[in-house]
């Protein structure tokens, strides 16, 4: 059976005492999910190498860089070396330079993932299939903490699951991004996925550890 891991969005921490949520996430969760966004390509601005570098020096955890930027090939190697172990980027982003970019976060070992919205065909990312490490649907549009899951994401979830099944890479992870918590978790990784990133609902529980858990089936 494959294990259910929990990714905090620190985009939901508390800032003033960022220490104590990031020890959180040390005793009960399983990955670091940290949201890069750069007001561009998605129309917020979050936090960059100076919080990243710091998470890094408390981590135990594996952190997951999420780019939610244009151009995300130039900003790889500095994510890298300020302690990311996994590094996705947005198809919509990089289109056709999606392999290229693949290649590059291989180039620093470290674990390439690709990111898809809602609005766009899931389709789009097949091809990049038997490259990724990892894949990240959005269930909610990219740029925004808080939002609402959107439910046909389940069939993208799905749709994801069975491609990489139908090429021989079922053990390849689906992480899902958006309004995932205790009330739709159980849908989620009936869908396919094994990653649930999940922000409010972790750092706004009244127990994170309880939510955590529940989570996690």
């Amino acid at each position: 059976m494959t294990e259910i891991q929990i990714a905090p969005s620190i985009l939901a921490a508390d800032f003033l005492h960022l220490e104590k949520d990031v020890e959180m996430v040390n005793s009960y969760a399983d990955i670091f999910h940290l949201d890069i966004m750069d007001g561009t390509f998605v129309p917020n601005i979050s936090f960059g190498f100076p919080v990243v570098e710091a998470i890094a020096k408390k981590a135990t955890k594996p952190l997951d860089v999420h780019l939610m930027i244009v151009n995300p090939e130039k900003y790889v190697e500095r994510f890298a070396k300020a302690g990311a172990a996994m590094i996705s980027f947005h198809y919509e982003a990089a289109r056709e330079n999606s392999a290229a970019v693949i290649e590059l976060i291989h180039s620093y070992n470290v674990n390439a993932g690709i990111v898809i919205n809602p609005d766009c065909p899931v389709e789009s990312i097949f091809p990049y299939l038997p490259m990724v490490d990892f894949v990240l649907i959005m269930s909610v549009f990219a740029g925004f903490g808080g939002q609402k899951f959107i439910p046909e994401s389940l069939e993208r979830i799905s749709a994801v699951k069975a491609e990489l099944e139908r090429i021989g890479r079922p053990e390849v992870p689906i992480e899902v991004d958006g309004g995932v918590g205790p009330e739709n978790a159980a849908l989620v990784v009936g869908a396919g996925a094994s990653i649930l990133v999940a922000g409010s609902a972790v750092f706004k529980a009244p127990d994170p550890q309880k939510a955590i858990l529940y989570m996690k089936g």
